[in-house]
Order: structure tokens, then C-alpha cells, then sequence
């Protein structure tokens, strides 16, 4: 990974590798069984782990029933079983042109870049299958999910494919690209996934909304969101020229007005997406392009793993 673009350099992917190891994801308890599968569903029924002992309620299995437990306390008893699961993991990440911008230290897509590296790392290294999606201006690339590190290094090879071709000349592509890869996504994770979105959330949209809704109520959900502090920190003086890829804008900075305007935008706009992580149940990790990432993303980890503890 470089400040400017992404190239795929062995020496990079092992030193990610490495910063990846302390990373945690908010998980399902771990399994220390011997038999198949690494985390323990939440799904309840005739599974493999022993759970409880509880009532008789209307509607269980009648297979259920412990009937030793029945005799000895004579109300009806039944046995809960926990079933086991692996979970695997899909990975999204953006390379459209939204993400070809940084004022400080990387573009947001090399941040972005950086932040699934080290999310498929530590998900390979807890032994779950990792694949995932990469989308740009030109399309989507998808590895499917394997436990091997031939695939995370695959997953590695299209974002730096993606990233190759974003350009500062290059025209938006049609809207829609986020709710698609998500819409797609949706279809593959039915339940048990940890499904990782990393964007700037650009063009989100209700639907956009809708499909994270849907991905939470029966996967693990965790949203990057990566972001530039340049909008949060206007400079007070001059003015600067933006460009869209055909289009350009003269912004007045030295105007009080512009600033004020621009600042709520931004400040608006995190406002909303950070929200959906109370309205949806999901994580919404806000990552600095202008820092580095591995510091950031742990740190946020952590404080998303205490934040679901205390609920």
C-alpha cells in the first residue's frame, strides 16, 4: 500500500498480516469443541453442546423432554442444545471514484484498502473462510470465501486491480453501485455471516438502509466508514478548486458563509451514518484516511465490543 495507490507487495501483505493479530471482532462465544465448527449459533435446537435445563413450554419437541429430570422434579423438563456453526466472513470494499481523495497522508482508498487487509488477516487467522467484494467505477470483483492464504492474497490482488484504475480525469459511474454490491451480498449471507462494509457511504441512500437491516437481523455487521477530517477542518482563508472528473467548483473559503455550510454538510451527513448504528444494531466504525489505520481500527474494535457488552 502506498500513499498514492495500492500495489500488491509481499512484504506490505505480511507486514498486515502482523499488525492484524490483535484485532478483535465483536463475536459469537468461541467453541471448544472437538467436533465440527468455531463459534456457537444462536440458533437453538437438537445441536451437538449441551445448554440447559428449563420448563416445558408449548410448542417444543416432545424429543426434548429429559425424562429423568421430568420424574425427579415432576413437572415436565426439557434439554436446550446449542448448535455449532462456522461463520464466514465476506468483506466490501470501495474503489469508486468518491474514494480517490486525501489530503493527508492516503487517499480513502488506500485507507480502505489497508482496513480489508486487515480484516481478512484476522479473520483467516481465527479460522474462519474469508472472501469478499470490490467494487469501482468499472464494476464488481468477487473471491469467494476460503480458508487459505492464497485467497486472502487473491482478495489483496483485486483491490489493488480496482484501485489501478481510479484516475482524477475519470467520470462517475451511475448511481446505485453501494445498494447493489449490498442487494448482492444479501442474497449470499442468509444467516451466520460477518459481513465487513468499507466505504465512505457515498450515495447512500433508504434503500441503502434497508439492506444493512436486512444483513444485520442475521449476520454480524460491521461498517467502516472512511473519511477525510479536510471537510472538518476547513482552512479560514483562500479559496480552492474541486473538481468532480468533468465538472470543476471554486470554493471561497475565506467566506464565513461557504465554511459554515460545507462543515454542516459534513458534520450532518457523519451525524446520519453514525446513527445507524443504534437504529440497526451494527457497528459504524468511523477510520481516518489521515491517520494511520491499524491503530484506529483496533481501538474502535474494542470500543465496539464494550459498547455491545453493556447493552
Amino acid at each position: 500500500m502506498s500513499d498514492a495507490g495500492v500495489y500488491v507487495s509481499t512484504d506490505e501483505l505480511v507486514a498486515l498480516e502482523a499488525r492484524a493479530r490483535d484485532l478483535s471482532f465483536v463475536q459469537k462465544a468461541r467453541s471448544h469443541q472437538q467436533l465440527a465448527g468455531r463459534m456457537q449459533s444462536a440458533m437453538r435446537g437438537r445441536g451437538l453442546i449441551f445448554e440447559e435445563l428449563r420448563d416445558y413450554l408449548p410448542g417444543d419437541d416432545i424429543r426434548s423432554i429429559d425424562w429423568r429430570v421430568t420424574a425427579r422434579t415432576n413437572r415436565p423438563v426439557v434439554r436446550i442444545y446449542s448448535e455449532e456453526k462456522e461463520r464466514p466472513a465476506l468483506i466490501i470494499v470501495d474503489q469508486r471514484i468518491n474514494m480517490f481523495f486525501g489530503s493527508r497522508r492516503s487517499m480513502k482508498s488506500v485507507t480502505a484498502a489497508e482496513a480489508a487487509m486487515l480484516c481478512a488477516w484476522r479473520i483467516l487467522g481465527s479460522g474462519d473462510r474469508v472472501g469478499g467484494f470490490v467494487f469501482g467505477e468499472s464494476g464488481t470483483s468477487e473471491v469467494k470465501p476460503h480458508r487459505s492464504r492464497n485467497a486472502v492474497i487473491a482478495f489483496a490482488g483485486r483491490i489493488a486491480e480496482k484501485n489501478k484504475e481510479l484516475r482524477a480525469d475519470a467520470a462517475s459511474a451511475a448511481s446505485g453501485q453501494l445498494d447493489a454490491v449490498l442487494e448482492t451480498v444479501s442474497n449470499i449471507a442468509h444467516h451466520d455471516h460477518l459481513v465487513v462494509v468499507i466505504s465512505d457511504f457515498d450515495g447512500h441512500t433508504a434503500r441503502t438502509r434497508d439492506l444493512l437491516l436486512r444483513l444485520s437481523s442475521r449476520n454480524d455487521v460491521v461498517c467502516i466508514l472512511v473519511y477525510d477530517p479536510f471537510l472538518l477542518e476547513l482552512p479560514k482563508s483562500g479559496d480552492i478548486v474541486v473538481s468532480g472528473g468533468g465538472t470543476q467548483a471554486e470554493l471561497a473559503l475565506r467566506t464565513a458563509s461557504v465554511r459554515t455550510s460545507i462543515d454542516a454538510f459534513a458534520r450532518n451527513r457523519g451525524r446520519e451514518l453514525r446513527a445507524w448504528q443504534h437504529e440497526l444494531g451494527l457497528a459504524m466504525l468511523p477510520v481516518s484516511a489521515a491517520e494511520e489505520t491499524a491503530p484506529q481500527l483496533r481501538r474502535l474494535l474494542e470500543q465496539s465490543a464494550w459498547r455491545q457488552r453493556r447493552r
